[in-house]
């Protein structure tokens, strides 16, 4: 199944076990009694609450009614019994403090024939406060006729003993206190409350009809109905003691016949389980990188379909999904679960659907996977109710199994082999990318699967989304800001239906901040309020805003005129840089012939590319260090290249290729054909999104062309651009080829197709009449190129080359008069022996040719 549910705590295998070890100990004073008498019904053992230091607590009844309470340490795996009332009650709610010294537990009363109401006489339900270390006094903290719940604030710091204790209480009646319990040592390690007959108090919310708690980041969500409008308040309590109201957000859903209800204030075993698809199902989400969710479903009005809501505040826009049930006799009996995964939300209805929605970029819908009950996976999942806690935790209430909710990497693995659906392939390609970081195997396994399925997504390149999306992906836990200002996905727009589901697209208003100055997950949220305020356009980087400046330097390259040798020379540094990373990060070595020559045309690339990336991020990363975003932007480019070279690298190990492909001499295999096919694929790919090549890329390409491609095939690449002709592979061609008819034509095809000064460099590698015409050729064109007619110099000796041809003599004649007076600026570069006379000979030798003679 797509989640993988790793059990971290059993109520049957880390508590039952102990408990049953009980059966034959003695009875202990102030432990659980020994005997048979102890868990005769073991239906009575379930989880009461979690703290936030991950201690779990758990209650069960002996054969006599006597309620226990016992707490399950998540660090040394040991049962501790904290208190035993040994009357008859039915347990609400229970939290104990950090130093585990005082106990608050939630009771309803139960009066049975023949026993006397021992507690509170007249009260249906009772909060009281217990001292346990050791067991002492108990106070009664309320006693009313509604239902309390109780939850012990945890400090940020657990270095020290507290000297005071707060304490929330949730009252049916709409109203969250905070009780402040100052306590005292006597007698040693004797724990006592001070002043027990009065403790002070806050009233810290009132009138609301949902409360959800965050007992992770100690964070209390709750809506208030104001003129029958829905708003979302948010109080975190601080680590000084002190809580603060930090927003307020209006939400677009109604809760007037909703009733009451809570969210993570222990384990609600008051509801009917098969009453839950009767109830709304409303959660609030966040993560470390500023998001803030608030996912909604109403009651169910129709077994046909299903609609929820998911409200990204932290983008601006809410999204309402409709999802199809299928027949209508599929009737739903369990509620629908919202389950916190970090970066992606699961929404999720036994048997019926599973939705794992992306919360960072949850523009487009193929960005997000969608399973229906057709799907066997769906079955797979848990069927009982979910309980999603912080930190992707997920309780199994009716279990009492506590699991960390994954994703499955190798479930989705197999998924993206299998699914024949575009959308679907997206989403798993970018879940699979978000969860293997660190893991080259994965990257592996998508490299294989994109080589064998290349061509088969029609809506978008899979190279381009697997390059934009892993990149992305390998930098973005440097900083959560780093997704306003990188792409994270090659596709843009999604036109194609999700089959099974429909979405509608609304703008909300967004929450008002009533604090000014924030740090931590507050400061990241505003920052997103901020960007979707203020920011028109969005700020992606798009590396073809350095197409015109490397057009350019390519120019002056191929004209022989450069700018400033040290801002050339800046950029070339860069692109070192940016290869010395690479190197660094290789963990073996390539058989792929790549980086084995200068390329300064991917170089100047990625130089480019290293400059302006950096130059945005600077703009725009408020408050992180120059060197850090150096470094992300070396491993950024860095990234990118390495994936081309193991897309390569791969494709070249399958077909078991080796170095000796790089030589002209031969004919081309299945197999290079095979591999020139997917480099042309990866050179499509980058020219779209300008994206730089591993040096020596172009090389291969060309010679993997040339084995493959019949000429008029290779000259048609080149002449469209696919295939680009660099100096290495040209050299390599004329050093490696003959002088038969068909190579003849192969070089003299490519040599016209030269820019001037690489032409002429490799002009004189081929030893043959036409590379001396060419060579002629080009020599002319320069004495010629600003010639101007003057009176000519008799005292300039006549050229000693002379044939029975006029016009040929009279042209020499005149060439030799052009090197003598401009001997200078005319010479030949690297080609002294080029003159007239040189000139001469290879005319006759080229009309020599075309005549026949």
């Amino acid at each position: 199944m797509a989640l993988r549910l790793v059990a971290d705590f059993d109520l049957q295998r880390d508590v039952l076990p102990g408990l049953l070890a009980q059966r034959a100990a003695p009875a202990v004073a102030g432990a659980p009694g020994g005997g048979a008498d102890i868990l005769e019904n073991y239906d009575s053992l379930r989880v009461l609450n979690f703290e936030r230091n991950g201690n779990i607590i758990y209650t069960y009844k002996d054969d006599k009614g006597s309620v226990f309470f016992g707490l399950y340490d998540c660090q040394t795996r040991q049962n501790e019994h904290l208190y035993t009332f040994e009357t008859d009650l039915q347990v609400i709610s229970c939290s104990i403090n950090s130093e585990r010294t005082l106990l608050a537990v939630s009771l309803v009363q139960t009066t049975k024939e023949g026993r006397r109401n021992e507690l509170q006489p007249g009260s249906k339900c009772l909060t009281l406060l217990v001292e346990i270390h050791p067991i002492n006094n108990v106070k009664v903290l309320k006693a009313v006729d509604s239902n309390i719940w109780v939850q012990f604030l945890y400090p940020r710091v657990e270095s020290h003993p507290l000297s005071e204790n707060h304490l929330l209480l949730i009252s049916e009646e709409k109203y969250i206190e905070q009780f402040h319990i100052q306590v005292i040592q006597e007698d040693g390690n004797k724990v006592v409350i001070k002043n027990s007959g009065h403790l002070p108090r806050d009233r810290v919310a009132e009138d609301f009809v949902w409360a959800q708690w965050d007992m992770l980041e100690q964070r209390l969500y709750y809506i208030d109905l104001k003129k029958s409008r829905s708003i979302l308040k948010c109080i975190q309590f601080n680590a000084d003691e002190s809580f603060t109201l930090m927003f307020a957000a209006p939400l677009d859903i109604s809760l007037n016949d909703s009733g009451f209800k809570l969210v993570n204030f222990g384990c609600d075993y008051l509801q009917d389980q098969e009453e839950l698809s009767k109830h709304l199902s409303l959660c609030v989400f966040t993560n470390k990188t500023g998001s803030l969710c608030v996912c909604y479903s109403p009651k169910f009005d129709s077994w046909e379909q299903i609609t929820y809501s998911v409200f990204y505040f932290h983008k601006g826009h809410s999204k309402t999904f409709t999802a199809a049930l299928g027949s209508g006799d599929s009737h739903v009996t369990k509620g629908v679960t919202f389950l916190n995964l970090d970066y992606f939300v699961a929404v999720y209805l036994p048997g019926h659907f599973f939705h794992l929605l992306n919360i960072q970029h949850p523009d487009l819908i193929c960005h997000s996977l969608f399973l229906t009950g057709k799907n066997e996976m769906i079955d797979m999942l848990p069927h009982s109710p979910l309980q999603s806690l912080s930190g992707s935790l997920v309780l199994d209430w009716s279990s009492g199994k506590l699991y960390r909710a994954l994703l499955n990497q190798s479930y989705l693995l197999q998924f993206l082999w299998n699914t024949p659906l575009d959308c679907e392939r997206m989403a798993v390609l970018h879940c699979v990318l978000s969860c293997s970081r660190e893991s080259r195997f994965l990257e592996a396994q998508i490299i294989q699967w994109i080589s064998e399925n290349i061509s088969a997504c029609r809506s978008f390149d899979l190279i381009q989304e697997f390059i934009i999306a892993s990149s992305y992906w390998s930098i973005y836990p440097e900083t959560s800001n780093i997704d306003k200002l990188l792409p994270y996905s090659s596709v843009h727009t999604w036109n194609t239906e999700i089959p099974g589901i429909t979405l509608v697209t609304e703008e909300i208003a967004l929450p008002l901040m009533k604090v000014h100055r924030f740090k931590g997950y507050w400061e990241k949220l505003n920052y997103n309020l901020e960007y979707v305020k203020y920011t028109k356009p969005h700020f992606h980087y798009n590396n073809s805003v350095i197409r015109r400046e490397w057009n350019n330097l390519i120019s002056e390259e191929k004209t022989g005129k450069r700018r400033s040798a040290a801002y050339v020379r800046n950029i070339l540094d860069n692109a070192i840089k940016v290869i010395s990373n690479l190197e660094a990060r290789s963990f073996e070595p390539s058989l792929t012939p790549l980086f084995q020559e200068e390329d300064n045309p991917q170089r100047l690339l990625i130089g480019l590319m290293v400059s302006e990336l950096r130059d945005h991020l600077l703009r725009h990363l408020q408050g992180v260090e120059k060197k850090k975003i150096e470094q992300m932007v070396l491993d950024y480019i860095s990234k990118q290249l390495d994936l081309i070279c193991c897309i390569l690298e791969a494709s070249w190990r399958k077909h078991n290729l080796h170095p000796w492909v790089l030589h002209f001499d031969r004919h081309g295999s299945g197999a290079e054909f095979s591999v020139f096919h997917l480099m042309t694929r990866i050179l499509e790919a980058t020219h779209s999104l300008f994206l730089p090549l591993p040096p020596g890329f172009h090389t291969l390409h060309t010679v993997l062309g040339v084995h493959c491609l019949p000429l008029h095939n290779l000259l048609h690449y080149i002449d469209n651009g696919v295939l680009l002709l660099t100096e290495t592979a040209v050299t390599r061609l004329m050093k490696d080829l003959d002088n038969t008819e068909r190579n003849e034509k192969l070089k003299f095809s490519i040599i016209v197709r030269l820019p001037p000064l690489i032409g002429q460099k490799i002009s004189r590698l081929w030893d043959h009449p036409m590379s001396s015409s060419i060579i002629s050729q080009n020599h002319v064109k320069q004495l010629l190129q600003n010639y101007k007619k003057q009176p000519r110099n008799s005292m300039i000796d006549k050229s000693s080359f002379s044939v029975e041809f006029l016009p040929l003599n009279y042209f020499i004649d005149i060439l030799t008069d052009i090197e003598s007076s401009n001997q200078a600026l005319y010479a030949f570069e690297g080609h002294d022996n080029v003159d007239a006379k040189f000139v001469g000979e290879a005319a006759l030798k080229h009309t020599t040719m075309l005549l026949g003679l």
